[in-house]
């Protein structure tokens, strides 16, 4: 039972994270005890994706970062329009990791 519920999990959930911890979260996830597994089912992960959607459309404005919860960069992009569309354009190709580190750590506070 406790197998088929870590790879549900990570069949689920592991394009959230960042691909080199996988293996550490698997793990950890084997040794958890089950009163922690209901607190896993209300952990709110953000997508890489939606981010990269964000940065690509209004990450000039700092939206990605604002719904990623990086609130002083939001304002910082927002301030500068993106850091003179440096910041904006660096962002695209950042934010996917950005987002799978921040969805690691908010796992790391369960496990």
């Amino acid at each position: 039972m406790e197998k088929q519920r870590v790879d549900m999990f990570m069949m689920t959930y592991g394009k959230y994270f960042p691909e080199e911890k996988i293996f550490y979260i698997r793990e950890q996830l084997e040794r958890m005890d089950d009163n922690k597994w209901s607190m896993l089912s209300s952990l709110q992960l953000k997508d890489p994706l939606t981010a990269l959607f964000l940065s690509i459309f209004v990450g000039e404005l700092g939206v990605d970062r604002f719904w990623l919860g990086d609130t002083g960069m939001g304002i910082g992009k927002l301030l500068t329009c993106g850091g003179a569309w440096i910041w904006f354009i660096i962002d695209i190709f950042m934010i996917q990791n950005a987002t799978r580190e921040k969805n690691y750590q908010k796992l790391m506070t369960i496990l």
